[in-house]
């Protein structure tokens, strides 16, 4: 029996919280509107009712995503302020797997993403820095952080590997020529697995919130 609601009770909210619950399961691409139709035991022109393209859903999916960012920055500093908005973000990065591919193809004009930008920078602005500077520093911290996730080790598209793939990966980077690459041979273990995911991402914000520091900093006299 299907457990979602009749299509007489359909709603945007609906639709676009199963298609990122799929997405996080099975990766973006396993998002159409045929399956989604399916699952939801409608038809595909009652998804299209709501959204005229896929594209229009995946760009609200992404959005949803968004939408849990904590922007309730309180007081301080615009780096202690700045630094809330960077861990909010990579707290729903962290707990959505398909965040990356679905914020890489995303318009970013959905309300919620609209909604950190201009929390993003309104501090960096607060911080000294011109429109160009923070626009740049917003966009690069974004796509660092997509980065940071996507690309720590021992990830692939399905989420982290198993520990017999990651000892694979480790085995054949190990096995590389030492005198054409001694460097990646010796970090075989850090370079094939993440031990400590926290440590990894408090390293990751830290390198970019001392770039922001020093931008963000008045020139010295001479």
């Amino acid at each position: 029996m299907p457990t979602t609601p009749p299509q007489s009770r359909l709603t945007p909210a609906l639709i676009v919280d199963h298609a990122l619950r799929l997405a996080d399961a099975e990766g973006a691409r396993a998002v159409g509107m045929r399956r989604l139709a399916r699952e939801l035991d409608v038809t595909p022109m009652a998804l299209y009712w709501h959204f005229k393209t896929k594209e229009d859903l995946l760009d609200a999916v992404a959005d949803r995503i968004f939408a849990d960012v904590d922007r309730d920055l309180g007081r301080g500093g615009w780096r202690t302020r700045f630094e809330r908005l960077l861990r909010a973000v990579l707290a729903v990065v962290r707990d959505h797997p398909a965040a990356a591919e679905l914020l890489a193809g995303s318009s970013g004009f959905g309300d919620h993403q609209l909604a950190v930008q201009e929390c993003a920078l309104e501090v960096l602005r607060q911080a000294g820095l011109t429109p160009e500077q923070a626009a740049n520093v917003s966009g690069h911290a974004l796509t660092a952080i997509l980065g940071m996730v996507r690309s720590e080790p021992g990830r692939t598209r399905a989420g982290v590997a198993s520990a017999e793939e990651q000892r694979r990966v480790q085995a054949r980077l190990a096995a590389l020529p030492p005198d054409r690459f001694p460097r990646i041979v010796e970090a075989a273990g850090p370079l094939s697995r993440c031990d400590d995911p926290e440590a990894y991402d408090e390293f990751g914000l830290s390198l970019l919130l001392a770039g922001v520091e020093r931008l963000a900093a008045p020139p010295r006299r001479r």
